[in-house]
């Protein structure tokens, strides 16, 4: 149920088949964020339509709301969102520690005061595991310490030390998880005829992956990957706490020394980093899945993601015009609407405006994977790259 095989490798960039209990996913690939369970203002077959195989929901956001409870009464997170495709849930880590002073840490997880009606919760390693399984996703992540972008040694360093402490109780109670599953299978199957309560997770197919974390410390990150390798055999490895306030020349620099000390075996998952140039320049440095929620947001808010750059679609530039908003795109936007068209929904503030560019940045983020993929199966990636590159900065994007 977790298989991943790489099928072609143009320098450091790879491609790769991943293979999950709900489908296969090919890499290099962009994962739509659902936060709460929904992609913002797009629908399941919308998601479908732009060819998203992998969508991420977050535990920190539904365990406040509705809670898993709800969710497990409902089918799990699969049934409750309608998307019958792999999920991925984070943790909540990076969730809890914005939260900033609403939150006070301590070696056995965090206290934080809810968004949503201010009460005072706890997460530990286990809980976050816990509730992982009970969504029934296909990944579920570890529960990490996030430190900013510029931390200094020690804070990143203790970040690191209690990341990999907390990465061995979630392991712990995963695997616990799992056995009782089995126990409890087995007893079902040995008499059929007895009534066992079962939780909705059903396939009990769930792998948990571990996060990287070191700051922007080199030295670190390559002495917590070592650590982390030692705690287990994963089906696949996220790096966190990057693009988290460090400038982006910093970040790849970063991935691009990490590289050659990763196992080439498993996915590699970039967390929180998708707009465009850094999924080509993450690509190029060996990675094979991104998450941002940046496409969506930037498409509520009007703005859409070209090769040549960003363009409002409120400006007065586009008033009348009959081009399609990306010539070469392919989703329903570029296909069927004008610029002119596309303005007028957003000056009027008609929620379709929303819908349209949200889909066209998802599926520009999917396409540019899709793209990714072709030339490095054809062996040109770096000369596509370089090119596609070089296009989109000149306009200073």
């Amino acid at each position: 149920m977790f298989e991943f095989e790489i099928e072609a490798e143009s320098g450091a960039a790879r491609t790769g088949t991943l293979t999950l209990p709900h489908g296969t996913v090919e890499t290099p690939m962009f994962m739509p964020v659902g936060t709460q369970g929904t992609v913002r203002a797009l629908s399941p077959n919308d998601l479908r339509s732009v060819g998203a195989t992998l969508v991420l929901a977050n535990t920190y956001h539904l365990h406040v709301r509705p809670g898993e409870a709800v969710i497990e009464a409902l089918g799990a997170l699969h049934r409750f969102m309608g998307w019958d495709r792999p999920l991925l849930t984070d943790s909540g880590g990076f969730q809890v520690f914005s939260l900033a002073g609403f939150r006070q840490v301590d070696e056995d997880g965090v206290e934080f005061q809810s968004h949503v009606d201010g009460s005072r919760r706890t997460l530990t390693p286990e809980r976050a595991t816990e509730i992982q399984w009970t969504l029934g996703a296909d990944i579920a992540m570890a529960f990490d310490h996030v430190v900013p972008g510029g931390a200094d040694e020690p804070t990143a360093r203790d970040a690191m030390e209690r990341t990999l402490r907390w990465l061995e109780r979630c392991g712990k109670r995963h695997e616990e998880l799992k056995a009782s599953y089995d126990a409890t299978s087995l007893r079902h199957e040995s008499s059929p005829g007895e009534h066992v309560q079962r939780r909705v997770v059903a396939s009990g197919n769930q792998s948990l992956w571990p996060i990287l974390q070191g700051g922007t410390q080199l030295e670190l990150r390559t002495e917590g990957l070592r650590r982390l390798l030692d705690l287990g055999d994963w089906t696949g490895l996220a790096i966190g706490g990057l693009s988290v306030g460090e400038p982006k020349p910093l970040m790849y620099d970063m991935l691009g020394a990490l590289e050659p000390r990763l196992p080439p075996a498993v996915p590699r998952y970039l967390m929180g980093v998708g707009f465009p140039a850094d999924l080509l320049e993450g690509i190029a440095r060996g990675i094979d899945l991104f998450d941002c929620v940046a496409a969506t947001r930037n498409g509520r808010h009007g703005t859409a993601w070209l090769p040549t750059g960003r363009i409002n679609v409120r400006g007065a530039a586009l008033i009348g015009s009959s081009e399609p908003l990306d010539p070469e795109c392919d989703c329903e936007t570029c296909t069927r609407f004008p610029r002119g068209y596309l303005r007028h929904l957003f000056v009027i503030e008609d929620i379709l405006g929303l819908r349209l560019i949200s889909l066209h940045n998802i599926r520009f983020l999917v396409r540019l994977g899709e793209q990714a993929r072709a030339h490095i199966l054809a062996g040109t990636f770096d000369g596509w790259s370089r090119e596609w590159l070089r296009r989109h900065y000149a306009r200073g994007t």
